[in-house]
């Protein structure tokens, strides 16, 4: 595990999270606009990632102090293939208005520039055009579609669309 960060933007703020957070991480993740994607939320899953007993680096989104989501980044593969994958949460009334894409965006610049790394992915669920959206807004380009590629609540498999960005692809 890393030192977990603390980046903040304009109107974002990620910080390691504490116990306090637990429920009202659970209550973001537990909104059906959220579990439709992420599945039933578990309060020990939550408290574990805050705890650091999950092999994902997690990170609270504040926003005016009030917790809108988690994000969270998994560093991947040996040095000849080293990159880092990144998935978000945020509650439906902190969607739709750029704070997403303001998380994604800080830990980008964190990820590229402070942990080194030359390539990141996120794999959305195809269906999923808001969050799609968002990411091709913070300069993620998709590689292809992953078939049947997540188990989603309705019980059905469901298509994921691979994403990355590279650090080159922001010096052009």
């Amino acid at each position: 595990m890393t030192d977990r960060p603390r980046l903040t933007g304009p109107r974002v703020a990620l910080r390691p999270g504490a116990g306090e957070d637990t429920e009202e991480l659970f209550v973001r993740r537990s909104d059906p606009t959220v579990a439709r994607w992420w599945g039933p939320a578990e309060r020990g899953e939550i408290a574990d990632k805050i705890a650091g007993r999950d092999e994902a680096e997690f990170l609270v989104i504040e926003v005016d102090g009030a917790v809108a989501g988690g994000i969270q980044f998994c560093e991947l593969g040996g040095e000849e293939f080293r990159h880092a994958g990144i998935d978000i949460f945020l509650g439906a009334g902190f969607q739709g208005r750029g704070l997403g894409r303001e998380a994604i965006g800080l830990l980008v610049e964190y990820l590229l520039g402070e942990r080194g790394h030359h390539r990141l992915i996120i794999d959305p669920a195809v269906a999923n055009e808001p969050a799609v959206r968002c990411y091709r807004a913070v300069g993620f380009t998709p590689v292809g579609v992953m078939r049947e590629y997540q188990r989603m609540a309705d019980g059905r498999w469901h298509d994921g669309l691979l994403m990355e960005l590279l650090a080159s692809d922001r010096t052009r």
